[in-house]
């Protein structure tokens, strides 16, 4: 199975290559449904999808947003682009921008996004008659049901799903509250998460008098989604005929990025080794920001299980401490993140195999050798004795303090 992940900015597409990603999902500064990443411009598209190639990965262009009227004709600008660059597909969940853009651009493939909510095996043959070569499949089917699909359509159509991230309470994420309340239309990229907002009751008859959203012993659950994870299950998702797995976070850091593609990618050898999984894969997992976990729809529906009713705040073990630039033999050369102390005990986030091993700071310098007490200044670069051979793009992170 291919491993598909976020990339928000070129910083965020190296992360996911270095750590193990097949392909990267990314978007221009329009029509894609992340209006508030960083993005891509023209340059920006083109370099990365360029980069991608020079790494013998794929770059695939989200431009799922549902068209106005006023959005056809720069549209059509935008998909000569993309196949000018070679862009490897476009991400479409509007019908009349999949049928647009087969007809002026056949040759870049073309992906169905999860917003189109494709939920059955019709609906994938209609979509493969039109032009699709993969269909992101709508979040709330159930691995049956996928099996059932990829039983009754050619192997040549290929399926995708998401794996890991942040879940919409809307249905495949199509949700009218961030529009109702606050004009931005989440349908066109600009969500404000209002489902992760705090809220309390007014009763009618009492006003003024505010109740918070407790838990009782059902359970209160009407928003709030706990984020999906399958790093366990990638066999069944493979069994089920699944070509790709699908990372959500272009919203995301360079260090969630890091964190889940790489435990992924881990997964995915184990898998394709005929190994059992690690249950310290998972683990990791919550070195990165999360809101606990759940399996989403893949076996049944998860009812209050899928929920995380005491807070929409997203929580992690670790913080990024420092991007490994190199190593001269003896001293690991770091650009400090987060603040770095004589004597915090550092773990080394890595594809290679001195993933998790640590590494005291013992002594910080700067690159005049100038002995430091602590590294403070952002992006400040420093250099640590290590004996280990970082390599660029290890990260350095250190355990959050519990207060």
């Amino acid at each position: 199975m291919e491993l598909l992940s976020p990339a928000g900015n070129m910083e965020r597409l190296e992360t996911a290559f270095y750590y193990g990603a097949d392909a990267v999902y990314l978007a221009g500064r329009s029509f894609g449904l992340r209006a508030f990443a960083d993005n891509f411009d023209a340059q920006g598209l083109e370099t990365a999808v360029s980069r991608a190639h020079s790494l013998g990965k794929k770059a695939y262009i989200a431009s799922n947003i549902f068209m106005r009227e006023g959005d056809i004709a720069p549209f059509k600008e935008y998909l000569n682009f993309l196949a000018q660059i070679k862009a490897d597909g476009i991400i479409i969940a509007d019908l009349g921008g999949a049928r647009l853009a087969k007809t002026l651009c056949p040759e870049l493939p073309l992906h169905i996004s999860t917003q189109f909510n494709a939920m059955n095996h019709l609906t994938a043959l209609m979509l493969r008659d039109l032009g699709a070569s993969r269909i992101i499949l709508a979040r709330e089917l159930s691995l049956d049901e996928i099996k059932r699909i990829r039983d009754n359509i050619p192997d040549s159509l290929e399926l995708e799903c998401f794996v890991h991230g942040a879940m919409c309470m809307a249905y495949s994420g199509r949700c009218l509250l961030s529009s109702f309340l606050t004009g931005r239309q989440a349908n066109r990229g600009e969500c404000a998460q209002p489902c992760r907002w705090e809220y309390y009751l007014m009763e009618k008859k009492r006003p003024g008098e505010y109740m918070p959203l407790t838990e009782d012993a059902r359970g209160t659950y009407i928003l709030n989604s706990r984020d999906l994870c399958m790093i366990e299950h990638l066999s069944q998702l493979s069994s089920a005929g699944i070509n790709s797995i699908k990372i959500e976070g272009r919203m995301k850091t360079a260090y969630y990025t890091a964190v889940v593609t790489n435990a992924y990618r881990r997964a995915l050898n184990l898998m394709e080794q005929g190994k059992p999984f690690e249950p310290a894969l998972k683990e990791e997992l919550l070195k990165a920001s999360n809101r606990d976990f759940t399996t989403g729809f893949y076996f049944g529906n998860p009812l209050s299980e899928g929920q995380r009713p005491q807070s929409g705040k997203c929580v992690q073990s670790y913080e990024f401490s420092a991007l490994c630039l190199g190593w001269d033999g003896t001293h690991a050369i770091l650009e400090q993140r987060n603040r770095i102390e004589k004597g915090d005990i550092l773990e080394i986030l890595s594809p290679n195999n001195y993933f998790q091993s640590t590494v005291k700071a013992e002594r910080i310098l700067d690159m005049e050798n100038n002995e430091l007490e602590c590294a403070d200044k952002v992006q400040q670069i420093i250099k640590l004795p290590c004996a280990l051979p970082l390599s660029k793009n290890d990260i350095l992170r250190k355990r959050i303090s519990e207060k």
